[in-house]
Order: C-alpha cells, then sequence, then structure tokens
C-alpha cells in the first residue's frame, strides 16, 4: 500500500496599502517550472513525515523555502487539502509582512538536461512575490486556492 506523502506550510498574510488582503507566494523552481506562470505558484512549505508534527514541519520547511524567520504572529491552521499528485497539505495562515526580494529558498539536485548524467542545482522556490487574493487564485497550484478562501473566512 503507497504511503500519503504530506506537506506542512505557512500561509503568510498582510493588508496591502490599499487595504486588500494580501499573500506571499513562491514560484515553484526548475526546468520544468521556468517558462510556466499560472499555477506554478505555490505556498511556502514541505514534505514531513507523519508522525512529524505538521506545525512544526510547517515552520522548519518555512525557514528552508524562504531562508527567513517566520514573522511573529498567532497561527490560524486552515486545514488540509489533496493535490493531484495525492500529496495532503496542511497550511496555516500567519499574519506577518516581510520583503519579498530578501526571501533565498533551499534547493535540490536534478539530472538535467535529462539523460546527461549532469546534476545540476534548482532552487525548490526560484522568486517570491506579495499578490492580492485575485492574482493568487490564478497563480497558485489549483488544489492550494481553497486556502484562500479558508483565510478570508478567518479573516471574517
Amino acid at each position: 500500500m503507497a504511503t500519503t506523502r504530506r506537506s506542512a506550510g505557512v500561509l503568510l498574510h498582510r493588508r496591502g496599502a490599499d487595504g486588500r488582503v494580501e499573500v506571499l507566494l513562491g514560484h515553484m523552481g526548475g526546468p520544468f517550472w521556468a517558462r510556466k506562470h499560472e499555477r506554478a505558484w505555490s505556498v511556502p512549505k514541505g514534505e514531513h513525515l507523519a508522525e512529524e508534527d505538521p506545525w512544526a514541519a510547517a515552520v522548519r520547511e518555512w525557514g528552508e523555502e524562504t531562508g527567513l524567520p517566520l514573522p511573529p504572529g498567532e497561527p490560524v491552521e486552515l486545514g488540509t487539502v489533496r493535490q493531484s499528485g495525492g500529496k495532503e497539505v496542511t497550511i496555516w495562515a500567519v499574519e506577518g509582512d516581510l520583503d519579498a526580494a530578501a526571501a533565498v529558498s533551499n534547493t535540490f539536485s536534478l539530472e538535467w538536461p535529462r539523460g546527461s548524467g549532469r546534476l545540476q542545482e534548482f532552487p525548490e522556490l526560484d522568486r517570491f512575490a506579495w499578490v492580492d487574493l485575485d492574482a493568487a487564485r490564478e497563480l497558485m497550484v489549483a488544489a492550494q486556492v481553497a486556502f484562500l478562501d479558508r483565510l478570508l473566512e478567518s479573516l471574517g
């Protein structure tokens, strides 16, 4: 029987200058995502083992994915979604602010070009941006869009 892959992460949010809610998203790195824009952005998150506390994993993964400390704020669990590949993703919302340009992700190794025998390093997330919720709905991996509705609900 296949083991369910699990990820946990943090959806950082703030009020923009116009008062609208903005979220911090990361564009997925590597050659597959290089020329994609829509549906190629994600909440900073990462995999964890079933026995690991998901919130602890979310905080760890935030640090690995952004290279920045998580801004202080009260975490609000937004629940879990199952992505198209079967991975279960659990996300917490935290209100806070940071400079998106200062975020630098960890990297992964991949044989590229495929079949070349040459390993290259790519960032997990190659850039970060604050986007309003309308833009986020177009940019995010489809299954993660549910977290935007849950965020709005939690903000009242």
